[in-house]
């Protein structure tokens, strides 16, 4: 990894720098349309003109940047991923996926290697969906994917995404001009931090992504009866927040028997919520995700049907709502394969799993191939200050994917 050791210390060096751009003083906080999105835009324009790029700004906010191929009417090789953060956020999920692609652009462009292709770089302005409750919304642009009453959404302080962009200097009227042509693009390689604990446990500093998990949504509410906690005998009761308290644990219970399948209850909220009243209502909410939808919705069945019979059992009504459903992205499989060749020429062993976490690669894959490698994190923690990776397992991407890319022009 020596040669790209001096790479490494450079792009964890810029990440630091992006990691100061922050609308909150006391936090990492960098959201879609805002100054700090500008300044982001700004300074990686300027990393990828070093770099030997031309560089634009699309119609939605996203910043690219273009390594001119010498053969006319070349295909291109989209690099990135996003520039926008959580609020508190840590400096390396999005941002790594971007700089390091400029950094090795610029390695390309001092040996005057050249491809038989392009390679944009495209630093995506909005992948968390913090600002507007949306996500992924500049590669959904990309994509050809925006809905026109996505204008009416509001931020926190009653801003409309439509008059944001006014005031960005973008017109919400002109973002379909951001989509581009499915025809010519050759695939979308995303580095991205694993957000998990596999890489670390097993102690590799890179993994290739399999699949990004399909993720289905729902809030549950169950209706019980109020009452007296000193007068209500318990033989009578009709207790929502004990009948919750058992789905809950069916959940857990059930998820664990079916490897393949993560499945979380995050929020729950009580009524009447008093220290002496038997819960009348409950609300819960369920985050059930698989590489396998298949796998998924099985599972999701068997939970319903146990919610369905502890509601029976117990005499409360269950309702539910589904809020999201997104199916699972499978890999391309040649890219998939060209990055296990590119970790085998490093010297590293293979490692293949699957994203548990949303990408921007999600939306590029409903107009190309797509693929990414994952670079171990501490902890696994992420979404966090505490986000943190090491000099040589940032060598040890960007040995991989030049490796990858570099194999790619003889395709």
């Amino acid at each position: 990894m020596g040669e790209f050791a001096e790479l490494a210390i450079q792009v964890m060096a810029r990440c630091e720098t992006l990691g100061t751009l922050s609308q909150n003083p006391s936090c990492l906080d960098r959201r879609y349309l805002t100054e700090q999105h500008r300044l982001a835009n700004q300074l990686a324009s300027g990393w990828m003109i070093e770099a030997g790029m031309t560089t634009w700004q699309d119609a939605v906010g996203n910043i690219w940047g273009r390594y001119t191929s010498s053969v006319p009417n070349a295909p291109r090789l989209i690099l990135g991923s996003h520039l926008d953060t959580v609020p508190n956020g840590g400096k390396y999920d999005g941002m790594l996926g971007v700089v390091a692609a400029i950094s090795l652009v610029a390695m390309f462009d001092g040996t005057q290697t050249k491809f038989p292709f392009h390679i944009d770089i495209v630093g995506f302005c909005d992948e968390e969906g913090t600002r507007f409750g949306t996500t992924l919304l500049g590669s959904r642009a990309l994509t050809g994917k925006w809905e026109d009453q996505w204008r009416f959404l509001k931020d926190e302080n009653g801003i409309s995404l439509e008059q944001a962009m006014a005031n960005f200097g973008l017109n919400f009227d002109a973002v379909n001009s951001a989509a581009i042509a499915r025809t010519d693009i050759l695939g979308y390689l995303e580095l991205h931090i694993e957000q998990g604990p596999v890489l670390e446990q097993e102690n590799l500093p890179v993994g290739v992504v399999s699949a990004i998990a399909g993720a289905r949504r729902f809030n549950f509410t169950v209706e019980g009866m109020a009452g007296h906690a000193g007068t209500v005998p318990m033989s009578m009761r009709k207790d929502a927040l004990c009948a919750s308290a058992e789905m809950l644990l069916a959940v857990e219970n059930i998820s664990l028997q079916r490897p393949g399948v993560v499945a979380t209850v995050g929020k729950i909220e009580n009524a009447p919520n008093g220290v002496n009243v038997i819960s009348g209502r409950t609300r819960f909410s369920l985050d059930i995700r698989s590489e396998d939808d298949n796998l998924r919705d099985s599972v999701l069945a068997e939970i319903l049907q146990k919610f369905d019979e502890i509601a029976q059992r117990r005499q409360l009504t269950l309702s539910r709502e589904q809020t999201h459903s997104a199916p699972a992205v499978h890999c391309d499989e040649y890219l998939k394969k060209a990055l296990v060749r590119g970790v085998e020429e490093s010297e590293i062993a293979p490692r293949v799993l699957a994203s548990g976490a949303g990408h921007d690669a999600m939306a590029m894959a409903d107009i190309c191939p797509v693929a990414m490698l994952f670079t171990r994190c501490k902890g696994g923690i992420s979404h966090h200050p505490a986000e943190s990776i090491t000099h040589d397992d940032v060598a040890a991407s960007l040995s991989v994917l030049y490796k990858t890319i570099s194999k790619l022009q003889h395709a």
